[in-house]
């Protein structure tokens, strides 16, 4: 990938980082490990991002 990138591009990349950070641990703690992943978390292999 570029090392230059467009502001558009690396907004949403940006974006998919924070939103695929895990639940914190007070989150599963308190509802006893039935909550342990996020919805919208993604793994880098399996799924690719849009452009």
């Amino acid at each position: 990938m570029a090392r230059n990138k467009p502001l558009g591009k690396k907004l949403r990349m940006a974006q998919r980082m924070k939103s695929n950070s895990s639940v914190p641990t007070w989150a599963v703690m308190r509802t006893a490990g039935k909550v342990r992943t996020t919805p919208k978390q993604r793994n880098w292999r399996r799924s690719k991002l849009k452009p």
